[in-house]
């Protein structure tokens, strides 16, 4: 390799410890999500214990809940509702947030009104519109992941329009524009490749606001209604066993913890992925 090869060479990003850690906890919510209902031993609303908030037991491996149904059972199915949900709602608002970002790039008029139209939006805050729009329509699921997508949009049409904007001054984008090509060639062919990489690791970060946000107003009691649950509502019905340590409150929030620190730590070990210029 020649001196100046040597020195234009990145040194690529070893995947770290904690980054596997990451991975193996995201794969298991993973899982948790397309089979927990499956695995689950017991049917989810079947009352089998006399006894409320029992503790861990061959029997009951995570107790029972203020009802006498397993737990075990609730968590695998609640997690399958709390992932999903929280999926296709990042999906959705990363979706019509980076597009709008990307397009607004171009700027004039359309920059102009979608940064004005996201600006409104984001001025509410989040839990105050989750709550007045949730109450208003009714916690259904449509209902839950369209809130969810919306109050998240901004955050990610903003940054999907700064990375643009900072790849739109480079000199390919602008040969591009000189050749007469039409903005969405320019917005999908030249800038998305160079902006794949922030936008990943975007999308993960949102992953787990939607997370906590779903949790905190399922805690509230907006969230999924009876007999569904999520992780969130678990923590909520079961709130009067936390006096008593009753683990039926202790794993579903051990478990909301473990999905998003899993996420941030899978996030913060993602190689470079930085967008190369075209030459």
């Amino acid at each position: 390799m020649s001196d100046a090869a040597a020195m234009t060479a990145r040194p690529r990003r070893r995947f770290t410890t904690s980054g596997a850690i990451g991975m193996a906890i995201v794969g298991f919510w993973l899982l948790i999500a397309l089979f927990g209902p499956m695995l689950a031993p017991h049917d989810v609303g079947q009352v089998i214990d006399l006894d409320v908030f029992s503790p861990a037991s061959m029997r009951f491996p995570l107790g029972s809940d203020y009802l006498g149904r397993d737990m075990l059972s609730r968590i695998l199915t609640a997690g399958r509702y709390t992932v999903a949900i929280s999926f296709i709602a990042t999906l959705v608002a990363a979706g019509v947030g980076v597009a709008a970002g990307l397009a607004a790039a171009s700027g004039g008029w359309l920059d102009t009104l979608l940064s004005r139209v996201f600006d409104t939006v984001i001025a509410i805050p989040s839990m105050m519109f989750g709550l007045v729009v949730i109450t208003s329509l009714g916690p259904s699921v449509p209902v839950l992941i369209g809130t969810l997508a919306v109050i998240y949009m901004p955050g990610a049409f903003r940054t999907a329009r700064a990375l643009a904007l900072n790849v739109a001054m480079l000199d390919f984008v602008t040969v591009a524009r000189a050749r007469g090509e039409r903005l969405p060639h320019i917005v999908f062919r030249e800038i998305l490749p160079n902006v794949t990489g922030p936008l990943a690791a975007d999308f993960g970060v949102r992953f787990v606001y939607v997370v906590l946000l779903l949790s905190g107003l399922s805690f509230l009691g907006v969230g999924l209604q009876p007999p569904y649950a999520d992780l969130g509502a678990l923590v909520r019905e079961n709130i009067a066993g936390l006096g008593f340590g009753a683990p039926a409150v202790l794993f579903p929030a051990v478990a909301i913890a473990s999905l998003t620190i899993g996420v941030n730590m899978l996030i913060d070990a993602l190689p470079d992925h930085r967008g190369r210029g075209k030459q």
